[in-house]
C-alpha cells in the first residue's frame, strides 16, 4: 500500500485547503481539520485489508457549534465541491460515504459523541464514566490544523491524562484481574483439565495485562482488536506485554506441556509489572504477587470515595 490513510488524508487536505478558504474563508478561519476518531487509519494501523471498507482520503473539519449550525448548507456546498477521487482513491467526504467520521463536525458534538459530555471530565466520576476507547478515539490520529484554537485545547487537556486517582485506581483493578485471572485461575483450571476456563481465564488476564502496560505508559487503550499490536509500541512493558499475549493466544489449553509454558509466562510478565509499580513508586512490594499489589497501590488513591470502592473495579 503506496500510502496510509493518515498520510493519504494529510495531503488531500493539504490540496483541498486553497478551496475550501477560497470557498468560506470565514469558517477556515477558526475551525479545525485533521483525521482523528474511529477507525484503523486514525491509529496507523490500516493495511491491505483496512481497504475493504470505509477507508480513503478524508478529514474531519471541525467547526464551532454554532457557526457550523447557522452556515451549514454553504460548508456541505464546499465540501461537496471537493474532488471526488485523489491519487487515484474514491474520497470519503460526500455525505454518504463519511459514516459520521469525516467532513464538517461540530466541536463540542464531536467530543460529545465519545466522552457523554462536550467539555473535558472534571471529577473522578466524570472520567470514569468514559470508556477508555473513546478517550483513544479523541486523542489519536492528527491535528492537520487549528485556526481557532478550540478544538486542540480539549484534545491537549485529554493528552494529559488520567487524573493520578483515576489512574492509580485503574492499576490497583488491574493488578487484581490479573492475579485473579493469570496467576491463580488458569493454573488451577489447567490441573482440572478445565480448558474452557482456561481460555477465558488466559483471555482475562490478556486484557488486563494490555490496559496495566497502557496505564503504566500513560496512555489510553484504543479499542480491543487495536490493542495488541498498539501495545508493541508502548515505552513501558509494551514489547512484553504483547509478547506474553501472543504466547497466551498460540497455546493449545488441552497441553500441560504449552499450558505451563504459558503460565511461566504470565509470572515473568507479573514479576517485571510489580518491578514497573516499585520504580514508579505505585506501591513496595516484594515477589511478583500482584494480589498484593493491588490494594497497596489504592490506599493512596487520596478522594476517599475513590479510594473505598472495591478494589477490583474500576
Amino acid at each position: 500500500m503506496p500510502f496510509n490513510g493518515l498520510s493519504l488524508s494529510r495531503l488531500f487536505f493539504e490540496s483541498s485547503l486553497p478551496q475550501l478558504r477560497e470557498n468560506i474563508p470565514d469558517v477556515m478561519a477558526c475551525s479545525a481539520a485533521g483525521l482523528v476518531g474511529e477507525g484503523s487509519e486514525c491509529l496507523g494501523l490500516d493495511d491491505d485489508v483496512s481497504r475493504d471498507h470505509d477507508w480513503g482520503p478524508a478529514f474531519c473539519l471541525w467547526i464551532p457549534d454554532d457557526l457550523f449550525r447557522q452556515e451549514f448548507d454553504r460548508i456541505e456546498r464546499a465540501v461537496a465541491a471537493l474532488p471526488s477521487t485523489f491519487q487515484g482513491y474514491p474520497t470519503r467526504m460526500a455525505r454518504e460515504r463519511r459514516m459520521g467520521r469525516t467532513g464538517p463536525l461540530p466541536i463540542k458534538g464531536f467530543y460529545r459523541r465519545f466522552l457523554g459530555m462536550d467539555h473535558v471530565p472534571s471529577t473522578w466520576r466524570e472520567w470514569m464514566a468514559v470508556p477508555e476507547y473513546h478517550l483513544c478515539s479523541c486523542t489519536n490520529g492528527a491535528v492537520f490544523l487549528d485556526e481557532g484554537g478550540e478544538f486542540s485545547s480539549v484534545r491537549r487537556a485529554l493528552l494529559e491524562y488520567y487524573p493520578d486517582d483515576v489512574r492509580r485506581k485503574k492499576i490497583a483493578a488491574r493488578c487484581m484481574i490479573m492475579a485473579q485471572a493469570g496467576q491463580y485461575n488458569l493454573p488451577r483450571s489447567l490441573q482440572r483439565g478445565n480448558i474452557m476456563a482456561a481460555m477465558l481465564a488466559a483471555a482475562r488476564f490478556a486484557e488486563a495485562a494490555l490496559s496495566m502496560a497502557f496505564l503504566l505508559s500513560r496512555r489510553y487503550m484504543p479499542f480491543y482488536k487495536w490493542a495488541g499490536r498498539m501495545a508493541e509500541t508502548l515505552p513501558v512493558l509494551g514489547q512484553q506485554t504483547a509478547a506474553t499475549v501472543n504466547i497466551l493466544a498460540r497455546t493449545p489449553w488441552d497441553s500441560p506441556e504449552q499450558g505451563s509454558r504459558a503460565v511461566q509466562a504470565i509470572e515473568n510478565l507479573c514479576a517485571e509489572a510489580a518491578a514497573e509499580l516499585n520504580r514508579q513508586e505505585l506501591c513496595s512490594i516484594q515477589g511478583n504477587w500482584l494480589w498484593e499489589a493491588g490494594p497497596l497501590v489504592q490506599q493512596e488513591v487520596k478522594d476517599p470515595e475513590l479510594r473505598a470502592r472495591n478494589v477490583m473495579e474500576d
